[in-house]
């Protein structure tokens, strides 16, 4: 069910490794961002019972590979051999980061039936063997983000009730259906500083106008220690930040569920947002849309909202496709299940699949090793045929 890089491959990669200092502290200290000058074609997560793909990050000064399976995660190394994983969620799992400064690993978590939703933080350190459970080994903790429960919960029709998960509603304010991407990168005003990105989920509905925004939340982690709590059955609990460092918005035309990988590049200085296209007919309903990091948020107009609203307004890289009517630009690319960046050009950018075991349907990922070209539709082209490029250069 598995396929596996070649022995002899992995050799020369871990000796490329050590060579490099890959496993050294560089700058920001053990854990800052290494180059990864000589990573494998592609690192399988496996077969799994479990959801589809929905994310994945590495950790460069380990060489492991984590896989979100929705309910599952999956710790492999660059040969994709499973070295542990947890279960036990009873939430949706979605997108993964790794924090560069202490290496734990973030990930985007649900409860909508609870009107929760959570930043999961695991310490892939202590994941060491397979099957070890979310809620009593001891490995991940969980941060409340009220804002996304705001948004989520607001009653945007004043009929006093809450309409629930569903997407053919007037609630929802932004369209917003939880959250999914999320990332370590600069603070997108400028001030200087890693904050963790948070992108909203967003409904497809094509017959509002409030919700064709991406919106990212912007939180300082440093001091998460003191909201951090284990993750109980179902969602338990609320402590986390009371308000986000920082709201985002970013105009793209209403998508399928929002932003479903997001990713920093170091290379480029830009962000990638990789989406499920959206159904809107004024709008090129694009698949991966790019940030342009060296271009301050600024203050400007949330366009469609029912009342007149101003708030933080970062900008697409003016690359790529471009749609005249709405101003968007964009590519057409994978991205959706997993995106990774080696901050020199190159991406990890995942794809997902079935196969069947005995009559089971498994579910498996798989990361495969892209350079960026910048070329059109797809920006992404086979790894190591040439120099890649930055992203807007």
């Amino acid at each position: 069910m598995r396929s596996r890089p070649h022995a002899r491959f992995l050799a020369l990669f871990l000796s490329a490794v050590v060579a490099s200092g890959l496993f050294v502290a560089g700058g920001g200290g053990a854990h800052a961002r290494a180059r990864v000058p000589s990573p494998p074609a592609s690192v399988d997560g496996g077969a799994w019972k479990s959801g589809h793909l929905q994310g994945t990050a590495i950790d460069r000064s380990t060489g492991h590979m984590y896989f979100s399976f929705t309910d599952l995660l999956v710790k492999t190394d660059l040969a994709g051999r499973p070295v542990g994983s947890v279960t036990g969620f009873t939430g949706h799992l979605g997108d993964l980061d790794v924090d560069p400064r202490d290496g734990r690993v973030y990930g985007s978590l649900e409860y909508k039936a609870a009107q929760a939703f959570y930043i999961a933080v695991f310490d892939g350190s202590r994941i060491t063997r397979m099957n070890m459970d979310a809620r009593t080994a001891g490995v991940v903790s969980t941060v409340h983000l009220r804002e996304v429960v705001r948004d989520y919960t607001a009653d945007m029709d004043g009929d006093g009730v809450f309409d629930g998960d569903t997407a053919g509603t007037a609630d929802h304010r932004y369209g917003c259906s939880g959250i999914d991407g999320i990332a370590f990168g600069p603070d997108l005003e400028g001030r200087g500083g890693s904050r963790l990105t948070v992108a909203y989920g967003v409904y497809a509905n094509t017959a509002r106008t409030d919700n064709d925004h991406q919106v990212l939340l912007q939180y300082d982690v440093r001091d998460w220690a003191r909201y951090e709590r284990p993750l109980g059955e179902g969602a338990s609990h609320t402590s986390g930040p009371r308000s986000p460092d920082g709201k985002f918005f970013v105009y793209t035309g209403n998508t399928r569920y929002g932003v479903q990988n997001l990713e920093y590049d170091g290379y480029s200085g830009n962000w990638l947002m990789a989406v499920y296209r959206g159904g809107k007919a004024a709008f090129p309903n694009y698949s991966l849309y790019v940030v342009d990091g060296s271009k301050p948020a600024r203050r400007g107009v949330v366009r469609g909202q029912p009342r007149p609203e101003t708030g933080r307004i970062i900008s697409l890289l003016p690359r790529g496709l471009h749609h005249g009517p709405s101003g968007v630009y964009g590519y057409e690319s994978g991205g959706q299940y997993g995106l990774v960046s080696l901050d020199d050009g190159r991406f990890y950018v995942a794809e997902a699949g079935t196969v069947d075991s005995g009559g089971t349907t498994l579910q498996t990922g798989r990361a495969v090793l892209r350079r960026w070209t910048g070329a059109t539709p797809d920006p992404f082209a086979e790894a190591g045929a040439s120099t890649a490029s930055r992203p807007g250069r």
